[in-house]
């Protein structure tokens, strides 16, 4: 990290601008007229300085960072300020160091990219590429379900991102919408890897409080300290069944019990035929009833889908949503699943580095609810304007 410098930064008031509203294609905000109205000396302006990034807006703010929308002043950027809060007794969070020595090794048009570390007495910022929204709020914004092809879209680049850190030995363990970045085009990237870890060799046991709840797998419910990247796909899958349905799957309440619960009630409670071992890890109770104990198919109930491709998206499902951790498919492996067979092959073939949306045809298509949005628009404002 560079040395302790003065925190100077500085926040832009004149370009303020409501984050309230629904996120669209076309940001209100125009970056390009800051960017025009500042011509900055950069011959003096370095990395690793709190003085070469500008604050525009505050994005978001948790429990120990805030994130800013800025611009670089080395070369004009708009950038994702991580603001870390230090606390002196403390020092640099692990989940910090974490991040930053993994983030500086993985480079992949599916990851989110670490420009510049900044650190102060106070204070640890990150510098990420700048993405305009996540997951989450993508799918708060087109309620109901998303687009069959965004939805082979953004699974096919999270699959994507997935079998690459794998690869690398490394499990992200905290995949959900809110940490998979989309860009206005509908580029996705995994981001905070805060809890990822590397992998070692022989395989040690890690921690079971790892996972937003909802994503939690039932093996590290139920305590399993020896899981691999199996871990991660029940995570994917859950967020695949989310895009599909609108909904979380398995959105439990009250904690852990009733999250198991949720997870037998859909795919029926498994047995030492169906998962070896299972009788032996921490957390289990032979007394789950009144559930059944014939594992069950999964059945989605997309919206506005074509009928032929629902069974591809319930065989993938069904085989990344697979109580027995090692009975789930691997990333690599669920890239080629059939489900994706309508995309261009083309796709395959792409660097790590390079967009997947650089193929020609592929492409964010409009939801169902932007285009009664605009139809609407259209013919009201047609009669209004003749009207008046």
């Amino acid at each position: 990290l560079p040395p302790l410098q003065p925190l100077q930064l500085h926040t832009l008031q004149s370009w303020r601008y409501s984050t309230q509203g629904p996120w669209s294609y076309a940001d209100s905000f125009q970056e390009q007229d800051v960017v025009e109205e500042f011509k900055w000396v950069r011959c003096s302006i370095l990395f690793g300085a709190a003085t070469s990034y500008v604050h525009l807006e505050k994005l978001c703010e948790g429990s120990c960072a805030t994130v800013y929308k800025g611009i670089s002043r080395i070369n004009s950027q708009v950038v994702a300020l991580k603001v870390i809060r230090l606390e002196a007794e403390e020092g640099v969070p692990f989940t910090a160091i974490r991040e930053a020595s993994l983030l500086k090794c993985l480079k992949h048009a599916n990851i989110v990219l670490l420009h510049d570390i900044i650190q102060t007495r106070e204070t640890l910022t990150f510098v990420f590429e700048y993405m305009h929204t996540d997951l989450a709020q993508y799918m708060g914004q087109h309620p109901g379900g998303l687009h069959w092809c965004n939805v082979m879209l953004f699974m096919f680049q999270l699959l994507r991102g997935l079998a690459y850190i794998h690869q690398q030995h490394i499990l992200h363990r905290d995949l959900k919408p809110q940490n998979l970045l989309i860009s206005c085009l509908g580029e996705l990237k995994l981001a905070d890897f805060g809890l990822a870890r590397a992998q070692s060799i022989p395989r040690q046991t890690y921690s079971s409080e790892v996972v937003t709840l909802w994503y939690r797998p039932p093996d590290v419910l139920l305590g399993a300290t020896a899981y691999s990247s199996d871990i991660d796909i029940w995570s994917a899958g859950c967020v695949f069944v989310e895009m599909i349905q609108g909904q979380p799957i398995f959105a439990a309440t009250s904690g852990a019990h009733e999250q198991l619960e949720k997870i037998w009630e859909v795919l029926g409670v498994p047995t030492e035929d169906t998962w070896p071992g299972l009788s032996k890890l921490p957390n289990y109770n032979p007394a789950w009833c009144p559930f059944p104990t014939v594992c069950q198919s999964l059945n989605l109930t997309p919206g506005e889908w074509e009928g032929c491709r629902v069974p591809a998206a319930e065989n993938l499902a069904s085989r990344m949503l697979t109580a027995f951790p090692r009975g789930r498919i691997s990333a690599q492996d669920a890239l080629l699943h059939s489900f994706f067979s309508p995309l261009p092959p083309q796709l395959y073939q792409v660097p790590a580095g390079q967009s997947v949306l650089t193929v020609p045809g592929v492409g964010l298509q409009p939801e169902i609810c932007d285009l009664f949005a605009s139809y609407w628009k259209g013919h009201v404002s047609g009669r209004l304007s003749k009207f008046w």
